[in-house]
């Protein structure tokens, strides 16, 4: 069984993103390598535990984080799941491996007042692409949506008369969000610089590039990191941090986690919670100013 039928059966019946499955691909193709240049095997399909282990080893040893290396190893114990599934295997070499320690990502939100300072306070360019940035901002940071979900945000997906677009997520997941009046008027402002771009592409879909094509990822990214390279040191400027922006001011201004959880998209409240840290700061804050024993 070829890492291809792997790579089609996520792609075609778990429903994948291209992105997502070139990742696995690559995982795997570097464990083949390394069993041909080591080991002489030619196939990953028949493969023991220590020989799995070597590659961790040989991965650690030559300074990769261990948090790449358990990504990588989630590849291999997804491909031998789906040999399991089809019949090639029997036991999973990975079945009982234990994920290598990590520390604990924080990442560190902008601030209301930076928020602030870019929305209101920046002078946004009079044409498409200031208007386009403008609401890519805006609308990250009110409906916390992910980067890929903003770029395959399509027009008949958005609907300003009833203030809610409906987001396609991971696994083609479906979620409909509301939207602040602030980021109707937006949207309503860069719709008429749209519809006077001469030739459009991508028409399907909401942003799109002065050239009329459909937005690219590090667009988005070079997009967040202009702006708030003026106002923020921060060493982190991208569009996942202003997602984690939009669910850590929503939780300090006593959101509750469950409806943070349904607007993030996210399957379980472990996911949501990471973001908890900077609510619990904020509470610290409350609790320390106002409780009497504070000021013994």
């Amino acid at each position: 069984m070829s890492i291809e039928s792997f790579i089609s059966y996520l792609s075609l019946e778990k429903n994948y993103s291209p992105h997502t499955t070139t990742a696995y691909r690559n995982d795997l193709v570097e464990f083949k390598n390394y069993c041909r240049q080591q080991f002489q095997l030619e196939e990953i399909n028949q493969i023991s535990y220590n020989l799995i282990r070597s590659w961790i080893v040989s991965l650690v040893e030559s300074g990769v984080s261990n948090r790449s290396v358990n990504r990588k190893i989630a590849s291999l114990k997804a491909y031998y799941k789906f040999l399991l599934r089809v019949g090639i295997l029997t036991i999973n070499p990975l079945a009982k491996h234990k994920a290598l320690k990590t520390s604990k990502k924080i990442e560190i939100p902008f601030s209301e007042i930076e928020m602030e300072n870019v929305i209101s306070q920046i002078p946004f360019e009079n044409n498409f692409e200031g208007k386009r940035d403008k609401l890519i901002i805006e609308l990250l940071y009110t409906t916390g949506i992910r980067r890929a979900e903003l770029i395959g945000l399509r027009v008949k997906d958005v609907d300003c008369k009833a203030g809610t677009i409906k987001v396609l997520g991971k696994r083609n997941k479906e979620r409909i969000i509301p939207l602040l009046e602030t980021t109707k008027e937006l949207f309503l402002e860069y719709n008429l610089e749209r519809s006077r771009l001469k030739a459009v592409e991508d028409e399907a879909y909401v942003f799109l590039s002065g050239k009329g094509n459909k937005i690219y990822e590090t667009l988005v990214y070079r997009i967040i990191n202009k702006y708030f390279s003026l106002v923020s040191a921060k060493v982190k400027k991208s569009p996942h941090i202003l997602r984690h922006t939009f669910a850590t001011h929503l939780l300090n201004k006593g959101a509750d986690l469950n409806s943070v959880k349904e607007l993030l998209g996210h399957s379980s409240l472990a996911s949501t919670q990471v973001y908890t840290h900077n609510s619990i700061a904020e509470l610290k804050k409350v609790h320390f100013s106002a409780h009497p024993r504070s000021k013994k």
